[in-house]
């Protein structure tokens, strides 16, 4: 049934962000619209998410001998600043090619830090840490092994040891390196702002914590059990994403191949002030592509037996239904999911084939003519041909546009929508199926794309 893709878990420690899509690139180009400010770099193969600071945006990429870099694009133009090595040392291809993480430390200035080879000292690999626009290295820290940086408000986190019963979270200052705080095991920040942060610690009985960003007093806990229901498995994949004062919780299902059993899963909302669970929807799983839980969840039943229900759009103020179809409304099988800009219509992809179109709101089906819906570009990805990494890794997804009257993707390159890329304080970024990076900037603010 193609509601979510699989993740892979190894049991070495635990981890997932969906597997993803794409690759290739040759010459950075400005050019102005009607609409907005867009540029174009196809100098780049982008194979990760990007992070913004200081007006510069950093990637991972992949080159052709198969080795990743550090790239850094300038934001307003698309120019590329500079690209150094870069590698995977401990994390899982499950959960995607790790970002670099990017921290503004002060009126246009900001650090990148990534995860570099080693040098001459024995580490397996490295965190460095250099000047956002020209790549200067400011500090490097030894790794072991780790999932990879990411910015906490003014400062980077980073889980080290990931792979050693030593694993502990670091809270660093982006302008020396030096250690803040830290607190131990395997943990993710799901979010934070310029004082606050949040992680999820990944163990066999998962919480959700906050804490002071400068001190790392925690305010409050939440075991995730507590939130959806006893017998949570991480293995299966999770996602969060803010939605004003509360953030909203995804924990996918995993079938123990051992037992058999399934794992409980859900989605759910707490408040990020002092972690009270706001509402709960239990036994749902996210479908793709779609907005981030804190933006525009879109749901499947899943029955004690296994079976699917229909498809409903959750309020991620309430958890209320704000739009659904029935189960037997949906048309067979062999389609992929595909939703327009406003994800008013739920659309269903059939590949050179007519498909099915239902407005959320009503649940009703809509005419196919003129209907068109943003899926995956490609449904059957090839692994990334990574040189000296641990083989599954895949780039993050691409989406087009398609007219489901056909099924035919359609021609151009038009600009996928907000719910899918995100923003970064008004710019939107994205990588298109061969890994150019393209963006826009139409005003949006800073909000939430698919990934979070």
């Amino acid at each position: 049934m193609p509601v979510i893709r699989p993740l892979a878990k190894p049991a070495l420690a635990l981890a997932g962000v969906m597997a993803l899509a794409g690759c290739s690139g040759s010459k950075a180009a400005t050019e102005d619209t009607s609409a907005a400010p867009t540029w174009h770099n196809t100098e780049v193969n982008a194979v990760s998410r990007a992070g913004v600071a200081a007006g510069v945006a950093a990637l991972t990429s992949i080159k052709p001998d198969g080795t990743l870099a550090t790239t850094a694009l300038d934001l307003a133009s698309g120019k590329t600043l500079w690209s150094h090595p870069a590698t995977l040392a401990g994390r899982l291809p499950g959960m995607g090619v790790q970002p670099p993480a990017a921290v503004e430390t002060g009126p246009g200035q900001g650090v990148i830090a990534a995860i570099a080879p080693p040098d001459h000292g024995g580490a397996k690999a490295r965190l460095v840490a250099g000047d956002a626009r020209t790549g200067r290295q400011k500090w490097t820290r030894p790794v072991h092994s780790t999932f990879g940086p990411q910015s906490c408000g003014p400062y980077i986190c980073m889980t080290e040891n990931t792979a050693l019963a030593s694993a502990r979270m670091v809270v660093l200052d982006p302008a020396t390196g030096r250690t803040l705080w830290k607190v131990p095991g395997i943990a993710e920040v799901e979010w934070s702002d310029s004082s606050r942060v949040v992680m999820l610690h990944m163990a066999k009985h998962p919480v959700l914590s906050s804490h002071d960003l400068k001190t790392g007093r925690p305010s409050w806990q939440l075991p995730v059990e507590h939130a959806v229901s006893p017998g949570v498995d991480l293995s299966g994949g999770w996602a969060f994403g803010a939605s004003g004062d509360n953030l909203i919780g995804y924990v996918a299902p995993y079938t123990n191949p051992r037992t058999e059993k399934t794992s409980a899963f859900g989605l759910f909302s707490v408040k990020l002030s002092d972690g009270t669970v706001n509402w709960l929807r239990p036994s749902v799983v996210r479908v793709y592509p779609s907005g981030s839980p804190g933006f525009a969840p879109i749901v499947r039943p899943v029955d004690e037996h296994g079976e699917y229900g229909g498809f409903a759009r959750l309020d991620p103020a309430s958890g209320r239904v704000i739009g659904q179809i029935t189960a037997g409304q949906v048309p067979g099988t062999g389609w992929w999911l595909a939703f327009p800009g406003n994800m008013a219509r739920l659309g269903f992809l059939k590949p050179g084939k007519a498909g099915a179109a239902f407005d959320l709101p009503s649940g009703q089906a809509v005419p196919l003519q003129g209907q068109r819906g943003w899926s995956f570009c490609v449904t059957d990805p090839k692994p990334l041909p990574l040189a000296g990494q641990a083989p599954g890794f895949y780039a993050v997804a691409a989406l087009c546009e398609f007219d489901l009257a056909t099924g035919a993707r359609v021609p151009g390159s038009p600009v996928p929508p907000a719910w899918f890329t995100g923003s970064h304080d008004g710019w939107r970024l994205w990588r298109d199926e061969k890994g150019a990076v393209h963006a826009v900037k139409d005003g949006t603010g800073t909000t939430p794309g698919m990934y979070g």
